[in-house]
């Protein structure tokens, strides 16, 4: 993808302050952190969302997270981590190029949950839901 800023970092047409690489992922430092280390972690393959990665490279991705966890844990100590993908641009993906947000939290950082996301409860029981989507075509 041209003009993917994502994909231009993979290709080392823009500089990015890269931590982790692997053949699938690469991890990096957020421009714009909402915490000290907080880290980008996206597969080299271009993907606009989890559902558009081959199935072969999520592992992929997923380990990176696991690694670049483990680094920032060992250097910038944080107390935990909140991991989140925004998948779409109403969930607030700005970057067309799927990306997990590795986010260090601390103490008194002021950050909550990611239940304070989104406030839109089901107006039907969950039990219709789980029917309904298990009926899908979709389903496994």
């Amino acid at each position: 993808m041209e003009e993917c800023v994502f994909c231009k970092i993979v290709g080392g047409e823009v500089k990015a302050e890269k931590i982790y690489e692997t053949e699938d992922a690469v991890a990096f430092l957020d421009i714009n952190p909402r915490a000290p280390g907080h880290t980008l972690v996206i597969p080299k393959k271009h993907a606009e969302s989890l559902a558009d990665l081959e199935d072969e490279l999520v592992a992929g991705v997923f380990k990176a997270v696991k690694s670049v966890m483990k680094m920032l844990k060992k250097t910038i100590r944080p107390d935990a981590f909140t991991i989140g993908i925004n998948d779409g641009k109403v969930a607030g993906q700005v970057i067309p190029h799927l990306h997990v947000n590795v986010i260090p939290r601390f103490k008194g950082d002021k950050g909550k949950s990611i239940h304070s996301v989104v406030d839109n409860p089901p107006s039907e029981e969950i039990s219709e839901i789980g029917k309904r989507i298990r009926g899908s075509d979709n389903a496994p």
